[in-house]
Parts: structure tokens; sequence; C-alpha cells
């Protein structure tokens, strides 16, 4: 009985110590919440940021362009590589617009300081072109893609190329609850390519 007694003692402190250093292991969602916004903070002080779009939405453009906060909470930048025309090229509502990405986790550059590709079909034209039908989020071809990424088509016409920083919540729908940020490079299209 007394070894027992002694094996429940130690099965006991050994269930006890491997749940305490789970626990140690695992944030919270605050804590994933603060990397998110210190990792994103981190990379936007590489550039200059603008904290509203232009009235006329004429931006600057090109690799020295700025990041413009586009969404009023600063959940999305953009930083605006190529601009059509947004009068003469607007992306209709429901339209198909097809894109080609690659995208950057901003987690891991904060904590390596490298910034590399993670996924996407931009360097691989045997991959099909993604496409979601733009401002109906009612399909689920849109909505899986999150906000963020068609949110510079409304201020830049469809044959557009940015840079798009991208937390979470405005994310991949199915990634949310990740935490993760993303630095997206996007060209957009009116037809497959």
């Amino acid at each position: 009985m007394n070894k027992t007694k002694h094996y429940l003692v130690l099965l006991s402190v050994l269930l006890t110590s491997v749940l305490l250093c789970g626990c140690k292991d695992e944030q919270s969602y605050s804590d994933r919440l603060n990397a998110e916004r210190n990792a994103t903070n981190a990379f936007l002080r590489n550039y200059r940021i603008v904290n509203e779009v232009p009235s006329d939405t004429v931006f600057e453009v090109g690799e020295n362009a700025p990041f413009y906060r586009i969404s009023p909470d600063g959940n999305v930048y953009m930083q605006v590589l190529r601009a059509a025309d947004r009068h003469d090229d607007r992306a209709r509502k429901s339209e198909a617009i097809y894109f080609r990405f690659m995208r950057y986790n901003l987690i891991n550059w904060y904590s390596t300081g490298n910034l590399t590709a993670t996924d996407g079909n931009a360097n691989d034209l045997s991959q099909p072109a993604h496409y979601f039908n733009y401002d109906d989020y009612t399909l689920q071809v849109s909505s899986q893609w999150g906000y963020g990424l068609q949110m510079p088509l409304k201020f830049l016409g469809v044959e557009s190329e940015v840079r798009i920083v991208v937390k979470s919540q405005y994310g991949l729908v199915n990634e949310i609850s990740y935490v993760q940020p993303y630095m997206y490079h996007v060209r957009y299209f009116h037809s497959m390519i």
C-alpha cells in the first residue's frame, strides 16, 4: 500500500510539472496580439508612414513610396508600387479580380531578421492565379481572403501592384486565430494569367 501511495504522489507531481511547463509555453491571445503589434510596428518603422489616404487618391508610387494606412483602425497599410487609374480601371462590385501574390510572415521576420516568402503564386506561373469577387463577401471565394487583400482596390485601378501589411483580423479567415501579420506583395488583374 505504501508503494502505491508513493507512485500516486510521484505521478501527481509529474503531471503537475508537465501541466505547469505546458502553460508557460502557451501564449495567451493578448500576448499574441502584442507580438503582432510589435512585429508590425517594427516592420513599418523601416518606411515612411502616411496615416491617411490622400483626399485626391493620388499616391506616391514606387519602391520608396510610403506605406499608407488604409484601414481606420490601423490593421492594413499599403505601399503602391504601380498604380492603375482608378477612374478608368475601377473594380466593379462582384467582378472577378485575379491576383498573384507572395506573402511574408512578419512574426518570423521580427524574430529572425529575415524577410522570406512563406507562400504565394507570384513566382510560379504554372500555378493558377487566385481570384475573389470584389466587395462581395457573401461568396466564400471572396470572404476566405479576408478584407485586407481587397482594400487597395478601393483606391486604385485593377491593374495595380502593391505591398500591403495586413494584421490577422483582416487576413485569411481560416488563419485569424493564429494572430500572424503578413506583408503581401500583390498584383491584380482583370483576367487570369
